[in-house]
């Protein structure tokens, strides 16, 4: 019998708009040695909502990805979440599917919905059958602790290699009525643009109209998880929802309004904030990373910039070695495709100059080891080739990245 979770009394994350209930339970889906850890995830809306996905590119899709993308193609209005960690539940053939069915219509009998308003996720181990009976039983339970109260619960019943609660929220006034943005996200590894988390919900109590609401997440999303490298593989199972229930209230938000600009703005807020606790949450990391490189022909070279020096082995070596080797960051730029010139090229580490002109400027090395002994390095670069700029987080390089992903099964 799956066992749910207490909660506390705080609304966060997924919880904190209006309208919005979550809970967790423990149904034993990893084996019998971990029947007390969280691993089944329920996020409910108390009225429907428009949706809105990004998922894995990845041609390996698991089969709660490919049933949310069609549920989401559907234009379904959605009501519930379900989400299981501990199995991926992926190149499980046509049973995974089968599953991932059972999972939407568990959870919407025991919610009062129809399986068509049920979204799935998954995430764990790949290639394995899912233990149902456990995985059913933990639906049921945690339908049966639903409450206001359980984004807490939630968040950390859907974490694998994780090893903190990663939850956000922002607050934005639309029109009349304030309106409030929350999330939580789980992912250490296997993080690489397109897209660049594994598992990633949203909700917010604003009225949004529904091409609005995906336009504005896949805007959101590609300054915000798309930016984010931890070892440059992408999951079978990434998924990034967002949720809009309207029990705020207000006349329904568009694309191109003021009031869309700032939603937009709260939704950032709160993605930004999860890609920072995902960064600096890495398996094995040590330190997060920040690379804002400016001064580039478009956005997308601009990105491309950050990301490669951001997932450079090289640079994440000597960041975690605290080693002042600012030659590979200028180097990992020289690859990444966008255009420069080494002669207007600056390179600062901690707001510290360290190249300039196409020649190296005279800094104190032990100043820069004290910022690579930071828990957080900021990069800022500029191309001087335009106006253009983007980011992209990180983390360094460990040698328990390496034990974590060895011993992941066993």
């Amino acid at each position: 019998m799956a066992v749910s979770a207490r909660v506390t009394t705080e609304r966060v994350g997924v919880c904190a708009p209006a309208g919005f209930r979550a809970s967790a339970a423990a149904a034993g889906v990893r084996g019998d040695e971990h029947r007390d850890r969280l691993d089944v995830a329920l996020i409910l809306s108390d009225r429907p909502c428009v949706a809105a996905g990004v998922f894995t590119r990845n041609l390996v899709k698991a089969a709660p990805v490919v049933i949310s993308q069609l549920t989401l193609r559907r234009h379904a209005d959605v009501r519930a979440v379900i989400v299981n960690s501990g199995n991926a539940n992926a190149c499980t053939g046509p049973q995974g599917f089968r599953d991932a069915l059972r999972m939407a219509t568990a959870t919407a009998d025991s919610c009062e919905a129809d399986p068509a308003e049920v979204l799935v996720c998954s995430t764990g181990v790949i290639g394995r059958p899912l233990p149902m009976e456990r995985v059913l039983d933990g639906v049921r339970a945690a339908a049966a602790s639903l409450s206001v109260a359980g984004g807490e619960a939630a968040a950390r019943a859907i974490m694998t290699t994780d090893t903190v609660v990663k939850t956000a929220v922002a607050s934005v006034p639309i029109g009349q009525v304030l309106c409030t943005v929350g999330g939580m996200a789980k992912g250490a590894g296997m993080i690489h643009p397109d897209m660049a988390t594994l598992l990633a919900f949203v909700t917010t109590d604003a009225c949004v109209e529904r091409s609005a609401l995906q336009t504005m997440l896949t805007d959101v999303c590609s300054r915000t998880f798309n930016c984010l490298s931890i070892d440059g593989d992408t999951s079978t199972n990434d998924t990034l929802l967002l949720l809009a229930n309207g029990a705020a209230g207000g006349a329904p938000v568009t694309a191109g309004t003021p009031e869309y600009v700032a939603l937009s703005e709260a939704v950032e807020e709160v993605c930004t904030s999860l890609v920072e606790q995902l960064a600096a949450d890495a398996e094995g990391a040590t330190k997060s990373i920040r690379v804002r490189v400016a001064g580039c022909a478009d956005i997308e070279q601009a990105r491309a910039a950050a990301r490669t020096v951001v997932l450079s082995p090289l640079v994440k070596s000597a960041v975690h070695g605290a080693d002042p080797n600012w030659g590979r960051i200028v180097a990992a730029l020289g690859r990444s495709g966008a255009s420069m010139s080494l002669d207007r090229c600056r390179v600062l580490i901690g707001g510290v100059e360290v190249f300039g002109g196409g020649r190296p400027l005279p800094v104190d090395l032990d100043a820069i080891r004290a910022v690579f002994s930071e828990p957080r390095v900021d990069i800022d670069v500029d191309l001087g080739g335009g106006e253009a700029s983007g980011r992209a987080w990180g983390c360094d390089l460990s040698p328990e990245y390496v034990h974590i992903n060895a011993d992941y099964t066993t």
